[in-house]
């Protein structure tokens, strides 16, 4: 990488961290201390306060990013991150479920993912831009190991309130980022962003290899929030209290960082198709494991558990760099962000999708009926990429 890519990269993997670890220090407490408020022994308007930052931020990653391909990356990304605030300093002072709803749909509604993304690959050239795309998942993961470790004892101190407070904190730190520190706007950019030579939107939704991404990120989130609707479950019967779950998380998350090397080398041998396959194939693997883990009774040891989950955040990693990376080179330049939205919103609903899907499967059909479920899905998936078309060579470096 240059040096205006490593500022690049680490600069706007830092927005996403700030922003990301905000929102993962909340998850694992939020069904617990959510009981405290009035109108929280409702199970059905705990769960919809939960998901509706979901729901909000799917509808509002598209037009953000194309709001991005007309007026700027930085400007959109500073006007999420302070309307993300504004929804967390609203949940913080909420006396009641019903506000801590509207917060969290507030929160939604700075949905900035898409323009950072595009921001990062206006940045970065073709032959680079995995690693850079690794560096915010990685980021990422990273959060939400310190969320799993530290919102508990956070909980217990400040309370949801001040969880939602932090989160405020955060998301303005990162405004700050983007002032001060993420490098400006690359010229082609900002010339495409006076509204010459713009593509169509059709172009984006009609693209053969971006609808099947499109597909691939949302089956890898529903995949993701269905795991963990059984998988806690089976550590706790594998022996492991539930606080101590972090034990088996973060060591998986980090070793899954050091494999990432494999992928970059793929991607300088022109392999980045082979390595989002193979990425795929370890998703489905351990969706089939797990089920036939779950289906024949027999209760698994944390020795069997933590290389599977091992494996899952491999690939889990893989796709979240792999995928963004592809969907930034096939679109059209000056239709970037409309494309990192589109991705972002099926990333969002598949969010959205796998809690509310994952609950019912666990409920109706248990545990082994939730990973024939996933499997089934992530076989479909793999198949459906399979015809994926390599992409382009990479752009001279920016200067």
């Amino acid at each position: 990488m240059t040096a205006l890519e490593r500022r690049a990269s680490v600069s706007l993997a830092l927005i996403f961290a700030l922003r990301m670890l905000g929102l993962f220090l909340v998850l694992p407490v939020f069904a617990l201390e959510a009981r405290k408020y009035p109108g929280g022994d409702d199970p059905a308007l705990v769960g919809l306060a939960m998901g509706m930052y979901g729901l909000t931020q799917a509808v509002f990653q598209l037009p953000l990013g194309m709001a991005s391909d007309r007026w700027g990356r930085k400007r959109v990304i500073v006007a999420g991150l302070l309307v993300f605030a504004a929804g967390s300093l609203l949940a913080a002072l909420a006396h009641t479920l019903t506000g801590v709803l509207a917060g969290r749909a507030l929160q939604g509604a700075g949905a900035v993912s898409a323009a950072v993304t595009a921001l990062l690959a206006d940045q970065t050239r073709d032959g680079v831009r995995t690693k850079a795309m690794a560096l915010v998942g990685g980021s990422i993961g990273l959060m939400f190991a310190i969320a799993l470790v530290a919102a508990p004892a956070l909980a217990a101190r400040i309370g949801l309130a001040g969880l939602f407070g932090l989160t405020c904190a955060l998301a303005l730190a990162g405004v700050a980022v983007v002032l001060w520190w993420v490098p400006p706007e690359p010229a082609q950019h900002a010339e495409a962003a006076t509204g010459k030579g713009q593509g169509r939107l059709a172009d984006v939704w009609t693209h053969p290899d971006l609808l099947r991404l499109n597909f691939g990120v949302f089956a890898l989130h529903t995949v993701q929030l269905c795991m963990w609707m059984a998988v806690p479950a089976m550590l706790v019967q594998a022996g492991l209290p539930k606080a101590q779950h972090w034990e088996v998380y973060l060591p998986a998350v980090a070793l899954s960082f050091l494999a990432m090397g494999g992928l970059f080398a793929l991607e300088r041998r022109g392999r980045l198709r082979a390595a989002l396959l193979g990425a795929i194939g370890c998703v489905l693997l351990v969706q089939a494991a797990l089920g036939l883990l779950a289906a024949s009774g027999w209760h698994a040891t944390l020795w069997l558990l933590a290389p599977l989950l091992f494996v899952f955040f491999c690939g889990f990693n893989a796709l979240e760099a792999t995928q963004p990376s592809l969907v930034s080179r096939m679109a059209p330049a000056q239709l970037r962000g409309a494309a990192l939205g589109s991705y972002n919103t099926m990333q969002s609903l598949g969010l959205f999708a796998g809690g509310a899907l994952g609950g019912a499967l666990v409920r109706w059909a248990g545990a082994p009926g939730l990973f024939a479920a996933t499997a089934t899905l992530t076989a479909l998936w793999l198949a459906l990429t399979w015809p994926l078309q390599p992409v382009g060579r990479s752009a001279p470096a920016p200067h």
